[in-house]
């Protein structure tokens, strides 16, 4: 299922339902802004940001992102947090 979510977010509305998902609203505020900044739909800021952190994460960080996963009820939810809070730390 996670395979799914990440495949399909590059539309508009899996991604805001997946940040929704997440719960966390500063999240969605912050990755709304970043998506106007740069000029791109919510979809499309998503979907380049969790394909960056795939390309940049640290092997620690894919060993911490795995651990989260196997302790969460949501791993979709998970990933985008980490993806979005290393996206917004390397800016």
């Amino acid at each position: 299922m996670l395979g799914d979510l990440l495949a399909n977010l590059t539309d508009e509305t899996t991604a805001l339902e997946a940040i929704l998902g997440a719960g966390d609203l500063n999240l969605l505020t912050a990755v709304r802004e970043r998506a106007a900044a740069e000029g791109v739909d919510l979809g499309a800021y998503v979907a380049e940001t969790v394909q960056r952190y795939a390309a940049e994460a640290s092997d620690e960080e894919w060993i911490t992102l795995m651990g989260a996963l196997n302790r969460s009820q949501d791993p979709g939810a998970t990933c985008l947090k980490r993806a979005f809070d290393h996206s917004l730390r390397a800016q």
